[in-house]
Protein backbone atom coordinates (compact mmCIF):
# COMPACT_ATOMS: atom_id res chain seq x y z
CA UNK A 1 0.00 0.00 0.00
CA UNK A 2 1.62 3.45 -1.24
CA UNK A 3 0.27 6.86 -0.25
CA UNK A 4 0.52 9.32 -3.53
CA UNK A 5 -0.34 12.62 -3.42
CA UNK A 6 -2.71 13.78 -6.12
CA UNK A 7 -3.66 17.44 -5.07
CA UNK A 8 -3.27 19.71 -2.17
CA UNK A 9 -5.67 18.03 -0.12
CA UNK A 10 -6.38 14.97 -2.26
CA UNK A 11 -4.24 11.73 -1.69
CA UNK A 12 -5.17 8.25 -2.36
CA UNK A 13 -3.31 4.89 -1.29
CA UNK A 14 -2.62 2.65 -4.34
CA UNK A 15 -4.54 -0.46 -3.19
CA UNK A 16 -6.26 -3.49 -5.22
CA UNK A 17 -8.75 -1.43 -4.16
CA UNK A 18 -7.64 2.19 -4.00
CA UNK A 19 -8.59 4.20 -0.88
CA UNK A 20 -9.28 8.01 -1.20
CA UNK A 21 -7.74 10.66 1.39
CA UNK A 22 -8.77 13.60 2.07
CA UNK A 23 -7.60 16.43 4.27
CA UNK A 24 -10.21 18.41 5.70
CA UNK A 25 -7.27 20.39 8.09
CA UNK A 26 -3.66 20.06 8.82
CA UNK A 27 -4.55 16.81 11.37
CA UNK A 28 -8.05 15.62 9.83
CA UNK A 29 -8.66 13.37 7.11
CA UNK A 30 -11.79 11.37 5.11
CA UNK A 31 -11.26 8.40 3.75
CA UNK A 32 -13.20 7.09 0.78
CA UNK A 33 -13.67 3.53 1.12
CA UNK A 34 -11.49 1.16 3.37
CA UNK A 35 -10.16 -1.75 1.44
CA UNK A 36 -11.82 -5.80 1.78
CA UNK A 37 -11.09 -6.55 5.55
CA UNK A 38 -9.96 -5.70 8.61
CA UNK A 39 -6.01 -5.79 8.09
CA UNK A 40 -6.42 -3.23 5.36
CA UNK A 41 -7.95 -1.02 7.41
CA UNK A 42 -5.30 -1.62 10.36
CA UNK A 43 -2.87 -0.74 7.41
CA UNK A 44 -4.68 2.50 6.37
CA UNK A 45 -4.96 3.60 10.11
CA UNK A 46 -0.97 2.99 10.64
CA UNK A 47 -0.30 5.07 7.60
CA UNK A 48 -2.30 7.98 8.09
CA UNK A 49 -0.45 7.84 11.55
CA UNK A 50 2.40 8.27 10.34
CA UNK A 51 1.55 10.92 8.54
CA UNK A 52 0.14 12.84 12.06
CA UNK A 53 -3.60 12.85 10.78
CA UNK A 54 -6.37 11.49 12.31
CA UNK A 55 -9.45 9.44 10.33
CA UNK A 56 -12.74 11.84 11.26
CA UNK A 57 -14.83 10.29 8.21
CA UNK A 58 -15.09 7.80 6.00
CA UNK A 59 -17.31 7.64 3.14
CA UNK A 60 -18.56 4.35 1.29
CA UNK A 61 -18.35 3.98 -2.81
CA UNK A 62 -20.99 1.40 -2.30
CA UNK A 63 -21.49 -1.83 0.07
CA UNK A 64 -18.89 -4.27 -1.33
CA UNK A 65 -16.85 -5.77 1.16
CA UNK A 66 -13.49 -4.79 -0.90
CA UNK A 67 -14.88 -1.02 -0.13
CA UNK A 68 -16.03 -1.24 3.60
CA UNK A 69 -14.07 -4.50 4.85
CA UNK A 70 -12.06 -1.89 7.21
CA UNK A 71 -14.82 0.30 8.54
CA UNK A 72 -15.59 -1.62 11.55
CA UNK A 73 -11.95 -1.86 12.98
CA UNK A 74 -11.34 2.23 11.87
CA UNK A 75 -14.49 3.02 13.18
CA UNK A 76 -13.86 1.09 16.65
CA UNK A 77 -10.32 2.57 17.04
CA UNK A 78 -11.32 6.54 16.20
CA UNK A 79 -14.87 6.94 16.37
CA UNK A 80 -15.36 7.99 13.06
CA UNK A 81 -18.19 8.97 11.07
CA UNK A 82 -19.26 6.86 8.13
CA UNK A 83 -21.33 7.91 5.30
CA UNK A 84 -23.01 6.33 2.23
CA UNK A 85 -26.06 6.63 0.20
CA UNK A 86 -29.65 4.93 0.34
CA UNK A 87 -29.71 1.41 -0.57
CA UNK A 88 -25.96 1.16 0.91
CA UNK A 89 -26.46 2.07 3.89
CA UNK A 90 -28.84 -0.46 4.62
CA UNK A 91 -26.11 -3.34 3.49
CA UNK A 92 -23.39 -1.48 5.35
CA UNK A 93 -25.24 -1.64 8.06
CA UNK A 94 -26.03 -5.19 7.47
CA UNK A 95 -24.18 -7.11 5.54
CA UNK A 96 -25.18 -10.21 5.48
CA UNK A 97 -28.02 -8.47 2.74
CA UNK A 98 -25.24 -8.58 0.16
CA UNK A 99 -24.07 -11.71 -0.24
CA UNK A 100 -27.94 -13.04 0.46
CA UNK A 101 -28.99 -10.86 -2.66
CA UNK A 102 -26.15 -12.95 -4.30
CA UNK A 103 -27.30 -16.28 -3.67
CA UNK A 104 -30.69 -15.65 -3.20
CA UNK A 105 -31.64 -16.82 -0.16
CA UNK A 106 -29.51 -16.71 3.42
CA UNK A 107 -25.80 -17.71 2.29
CA UNK A 108 -24.62 -21.31 2.99
CA UNK A 109 -21.59 -20.77 4.89
CA UNK A 110 -19.02 -21.19 2.08
CA UNK A 111 -20.58 -17.24 0.61
CA UNK A 112 -19.92 -16.00 3.79
CA UNK A 113 -16.03 -15.30 3.16
CA UNK A 114 -14.60 -11.86 3.63
CA UNK A 115 -15.24 -11.36 -0.43
CA UNK A 116 -19.11 -11.11 0.34
CA UNK A 117 -19.38 -10.45 3.69
CA UNK A 118 -18.00 -7.81 5.43
CA UNK A 119 -18.09 -6.87 9.13
CA UNK A 120 -20.83 -4.37 10.03
CA UNK A 121 -20.40 -0.43 10.87
CA UNK A 122 -22.35 2.26 11.72
CA UNK A 123 -23.71 4.68 8.65
CA UNK A 124 -24.82 8.16 8.37
CA UNK A 125 -27.04 8.90 5.18
CA UNK A 126 -25.07 10.96 2.97
CA UNK A 127 -27.35 14.36 3.36
CA UNK A 128 -25.23 18.22 2.78
CA UNK A 129 -22.89 16.68 5.79
CA UNK A 130 -20.10 16.22 4.21
CA UNK A 131 -17.04 18.59 4.54
CA UNK A 132 -16.70 21.64 2.52
CA UNK A 133 -14.14 20.44 -0.80
CA UNK A 134 -16.00 17.22 -1.27
CA UNK A 135 -19.11 16.38 -3.34
CA UNK A 136 -20.71 12.96 -4.31
CA UNK A 137 -22.74 11.92 -7.11
CA UNK A 138 -24.58 8.87 -8.05
CA UNK A 139 -22.47 6.25 -10.28
CA UNK A 140 -25.67 3.52 -10.08
CA UNK A 141 -25.31 0.07 -12.08
CA UNK A 142 -22.38 -2.00 -10.38
CA UNK A 143 -24.22 -1.78 -7.59
CA UNK A 144 -27.88 -0.25 -6.01
CA UNK A 145 -27.07 3.21 -4.81
CA UNK A 146 -23.12 3.45 -5.87
CA UNK A 147 -21.84 7.32 -5.90
CA UNK A 148 -18.45 8.88 -6.82
CA UNK A 149 -16.51 11.44 -4.67
CA UNK A 150 -15.00 14.93 -6.25
CA UNK A 151 -12.58 16.74 -4.01
CA UNK A 152 -11.68 20.30 -4.03
CA UNK A 153 -8.54 19.46 -6.28
CA UNK A 154 -10.91 18.27 -9.80
CA UNK A 155 -9.74 14.70 -8.40
CA UNK A 156 -12.99 12.39 -9.02
CA UNK A 157 -13.19 9.46 -6.93
CA UNK A 158 -15.18 6.88 -9.43
CA UNK A 159 -15.94 3.26 -7.04
CA UNK A 160 -16.49 0.64 -9.54
CA UNK A 161 -17.89 2.28 -12.35
CA UNK A 162 -15.28 1.13 -14.50
CA UNK A 163 -12.97 -1.89 -15.32
CA UNK A 164 -9.76 -2.02 -15.90
CA UNK A 165 -8.50 -3.04 -18.82
CA UNK A 166 -6.69 -5.94 -17.15
CA UNK A 167 -9.69 -7.65 -15.30
CA UNK A 168 -11.75 -7.25 -18.42
CA UNK A 169 -9.54 -8.61 -20.66
CA UNK A 170 -8.86 -11.29 -18.24
CA UNK A 171 -11.65 -12.08 -17.03
CA UNK A 172 -14.49 -10.33 -20.16
CA UNK A 173 -17.23 -10.33 -17.05
CA UNK A 174 -17.57 -7.93 -14.50
CA UNK A 175 -19.89 -8.06 -11.82
CA UNK A 176 -22.72 -5.66 -12.97
CA UNK A 177 -26.34 -5.01 -10.84
CA UNK A 178 -28.09 -2.69 -13.76
CA UNK A 179 -26.79 -2.41 -17.04
CA UNK A 180 -29.22 -0.29 -18.35
CA UNK A 181 -27.72 2.09 -15.06
CA UNK A 182 -24.53 1.11 -15.85
CA UNK A 183 -24.70 2.16 -19.48
CA UNK A 184 -26.00 5.58 -18.16
CA UNK A 185 -23.18 5.58 -15.85
CA UNK A 186 -20.59 5.73 -18.87
CA UNK A 187 -22.36 8.11 -20.75
CA UNK A 188 -22.31 10.53 -17.59
CA UNK A 189 -18.79 9.54 -16.69
CA UNK A 190 -18.43 11.18 -20.63
CA UNK A 191 -19.43 14.28 -19.42
CA UNK A 192 -16.84 14.67 -16.55
CA UNK A 193 -13.87 17.39 -17.18
CA UNK A 194 -11.63 16.14 -13.73
CA UNK A 195 -8.14 16.84 -13.20
CA UNK A 196 -7.53 12.98 -12.56
CA UNK A 197 -9.84 10.45 -11.94
CA UNK A 198 -9.45 7.03 -9.87
CA UNK A 199 -11.41 4.07 -10.04
CA UNK A 200 -11.36 1.51 -7.42
CA UNK A 201 -9.38 -1.00 -9.34
CA UNK A 202 -7.73 0.79 -12.10
CA UNK A 203 -4.82 2.88 -12.32
CA UNK A 204 -4.97 6.70 -11.60
CA UNK A 205 -5.80 8.23 -15.14
CA UNK A 206 -6.19 11.83 -16.47
CA UNK A 207 -8.35 10.60 -19.47
CA UNK A 208 -10.89 7.89 -18.79
CA UNK A 209 -12.42 7.91 -22.43
CA UNK A 210 -10.58 4.90 -23.81
CA UNK A 211 -10.98 2.88 -20.45
CA UNK A 212 -15.02 3.87 -20.95
CA UNK A 213 -15.42 2.76 -24.62
CA UNK A 214 -13.22 -0.50 -23.28
CA UNK A 215 -16.18 -1.11 -20.75
CA UNK A 216 -19.11 -0.03 -23.02
CA UNK A 217 -17.56 -2.36 -26.02
CA UNK A 218 -17.21 -5.56 -23.77
CA UNK A 219 -20.82 -4.92 -22.57
CA UNK A 220 -22.28 -5.13 -25.71
CA UNK A 221 -20.09 -7.77 -26.63
CA UNK A 222 -21.29 -9.84 -23.79
CA UNK A 223 -25.09 -9.01 -24.27
CA UNK A 224 -24.79 -10.24 -27.74
CA UNK A 225 -22.77 -13.62 -26.98
CA UNK A 226 -26.12 -14.15 -24.46
CA UNK A 227 -28.36 -12.56 -26.76
CA UNK A 228 -27.19 -15.25 -29.35
CA UNK A 229 -27.04 -18.47 -26.82
CA UNK A 230 -31.27 -17.76 -26.48
CA UNK A 231 -31.56 -18.74 -30.38
CA UNK A 232 -32.66 -22.04 -28.79
CA UNK A 233 -34.63 -22.39 -25.33
CA UNK A 234 -32.30 -21.93 -22.86
CA UNK A 235 -32.14 -22.07 -19.01
CA UNK A 236 -30.29 -19.85 -16.90
CA UNK A 237 -27.95 -22.37 -15.36
CA UNK A 238 -27.27 -23.65 -19.40
CA UNK A 239 -26.81 -19.64 -19.79
CA UNK A 240 -24.35 -19.61 -17.22
CA UNK A 241 -22.34 -22.77 -18.45
CA UNK A 242 -21.87 -21.88 -21.63
CA UNK A 243 -20.51 -18.07 -20.89
CA UNK A 244 -17.79 -19.20 -18.37
CA UNK A 245 -16.80 -22.30 -21.46
CA UNK A 246 -16.60 -18.94 -24.13
CA UNK A 247 -14.40 -17.01 -21.61
CA UNK A 248 -12.59 -20.19 -20.50
CA UNK A 249 -13.65 -19.23 -16.86
CA UNK A 250 -13.66 -21.42 -13.59
CA UNK A 251 -16.50 -21.97 -11.62
CA UNK A 252 -16.63 -21.80 -7.93
CA UNK A 253 -18.66 -20.46 -5.13
CA UNK A 254 -18.08 -17.05 -5.47
CA UNK A 255 -17.78 -17.07 -9.37
CA UNK A 256 -21.65 -18.85 -9.64
CA UNK A 257 -23.02 -15.93 -7.37
CA UNK A 258 -21.28 -12.71 -8.91
CA UNK A 259 -21.61 -14.00 -12.60
CA UNK A 260 -24.75 -15.52 -12.12
CA UNK A 261 -26.04 -12.52 -10.85
CA UNK A 262 -24.39 -10.47 -13.40
CA UNK A 263 -26.05 -13.00 -16.07
CA UNK A 264 -29.19 -12.51 -14.47
CA UNK A 265 -28.57 -8.73 -15.28
CA UNK A 266 -28.10 -8.80 -18.55
CA UNK A 267 -30.97 -11.55 -19.03
CA UNK A 268 -33.28 -8.36 -17.79
CA UNK A 269 -32.11 -5.84 -19.72
CA UNK A 270 -32.35 -8.03 -22.83
CA UNK A 271 -36.23 -9.13 -21.59
CA UNK A 272 -37.16 -5.16 -20.85
CA UNK A 273 -35.64 -4.52 -24.00
CA UNK A 274 -38.18 -7.09 -25.85
CA UNK A 275 -35.46 -8.89 -27.36
CA UNK A 276 -35.54 -12.34 -25.32
CA UNK A 277 -38.58 -13.49 -23.29
CA UNK A 278 -39.22 -16.46 -21.07
CA UNK A 279 -41.50 -19.53 -20.95
CA UNK A 280 -41.56 -22.06 -18.38
CA UNK A 281 -41.79 -25.71 -19.47
CA UNK A 282 -41.58 -29.57 -17.39
CA UNK A 283 -41.08 -26.82 -14.37
CA UNK A 284 -38.04 -24.70 -15.80
CA UNK A 285 -37.44 -21.57 -16.66
CA UNK A 286 -36.58 -21.38 -20.57
CA UNK A 287 -35.28 -18.01 -22.37
CA UNK A 288 -35.61 -17.72 -25.70
CA UNK A 289 -35.10 -14.69 -28.54
CA UNK A 290 -38.27 -12.97 -29.79
CA UNK A 291 -38.65 -12.84 -33.10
Amino acid sequence: MELVQVGKKTYYFKNPTNIGVYKINDKEVYLIDTGNDKDAGKKILKMVEEQGWQVKGIINTHSNADHVGGNKVIQDRTNCSIYTHGIEKSITENPIIESSFLYGAYPFKDLQNKFLLAKESVVTEIDGNLPEGLEYFSLKGHFFDQIGIKTSDNVYFLGDSLFSEETITKYHLFFIYNVREYLNTLDFLSTLNGELYIPSHCEATKDITSLINLNRQKINEVMEKIYNLCQNEMTFEDILKNIFDIYNLVMNSNQYVLIGSTVKAYLSYLCDEGKISYLFKDNKMYWHQVN
